[in-house]
């Protein structure tokens, strides 16, 4: 197996100001895998230090001790490409790339989209949410307005400063009783202080408040304590989380599970205890999304996924791109992506 690695650079189109930081570009690395008959396997790495602590040297390095591994692996050993891969490189951020890739390549050769791999009928488009990033509560209002009118029915709202319970209000006037409001604080709060916020914001309806504290313990507490249904993000990738059963459903990230293969068992694990499971990226690229998107799309039905995230970038493909709410899956063979 031939490994080309390429370093891509994605310019957002306006500072995006997130969680974790004011973000102006994003670095992906986009990996081709071709097989001995010529055909070729698309993957994408991306780490995203400020959010999962991974720089992108330290997805590289993994990336080129997998070109190294692959160069010398023999198919069809017990042992699979992936696996060699993981020998020589633990790395979710990294390995993804190349479980991308794999599908892919078996997609093309099958000549069937990566979806119908994994489900006997997988959606054909995926429910997304519209992300409102706004601090200032009329602009909030003004971005939800013009996102129903798109067509989305889901409102992620970032919360988590003084101006929370002012800014929901504001955008649940604006958009009416039908949009679903999710609210997002990444872990802004603690306990004591989630449950009074909540508190004050669930008159307005919400859907569910995801990422409201850090960690299992203080998830487990919290969801004791407030009537809202609750949901970890970060909080996901600590050990156990998975089926630890400390909230009522789980934001899952292709990047961070290793791939296809990997969100798929996440999910299974998840289901298992009850709890629901939705996507989202990490301002993944085309590839990225392609990927979550078939997941998705073999996953569903579920709650709206994060993923219209594509649009935030100066040069958004258009196949990826959100309409009327939804991310129609791609139809051609393997990821449908380059």
């Amino acid at each position: 197996m031939d490994v080309a690695i390429r370093e891509r650079t994605l310019r957002f189109a306006r500072p995006v100001e997130a969680a974790h930081g004011v973000l102006r570009e994003r670095v992906v690395f986009e990996v081709d895998v071709t097989d001995a008959g010529g055909n070729v396997g698309c993957g994408e790495a991306a780490g995203l230090e400020a959010y999962d602590g991974v720089a992108a040297e330290r997805v590289f390095d993994a990336l080129r001790s997998y070109r190294r591994t692959l160069a010398r692996h023999e198919p069809g050993g017990r042992r699979t490409m992936l696996d060699a891969c993981r020998d020589a490189d633990d790395l979710p951020q990294a390995l993804a790339s190349i479980d991308m890739a794999m599908w892919d390549l078996v997609g093309k050769r099958n000549g069937q989209p990566v979806c119908e791999l994994l489900a006997r009928s997988p959606a054909r488009a995926i429910a997304v949410n519209a992300s409102i990033a706004a601090e200032d509560p009329e602009e909030a209002a003004g971005a939800a307005r013009a996102a129903v009118a798109a067509g989305y029915s889901t409102l992620k709202v970032k919360v988590g400063d003084a101006r929370d319970r002012e800014r929901v209000e504001r955008i649940r006037a604006a958009v009416g009783a039908a949009p679903l409001l999710r609210l997002d604080a990444n872990g802004a709060w603690t306990v004591e202080q989630a449950e009074r916020a909540i508190a004050a914001l669930a008159p307005f309806g919400l859907e569910l408040v995801e990422e409201p504290v850090h960690g299992l313990e203080a998830t487990r507490e919290l969801r004791a304590r407030v009537p809202a249904r609750i949901a970890i993000d970060e909080t996901a990738a600590t050990p156990g989380a998975l089926t630890a059963s400390v909230a009522d459903a789980v934001c899952l990230k292709v990047s961070r599970c290793g791939g296809i293969g990997g969100l798929l068992a996440a999910a299974s694990l998840v289901r298992a205890t009850g709890a629901e499971v939705y996507l989202a990226s990490t301002y993944d690229g085309p590839r990225g999304i392609a990927a979550a998107v078939h997941a998705a799309a073999a996953l569903a039905p579920m709650a709206a996924c994060g993923l219209a995230t594509l649009e935030l970038f100066d040069e958004p493909p258009a196949e990826l791109r959100a309409r009327g709410g939804e991310i129609a899956v791609p139809d051609g063979p393997g990821l449908g992506v380059g």
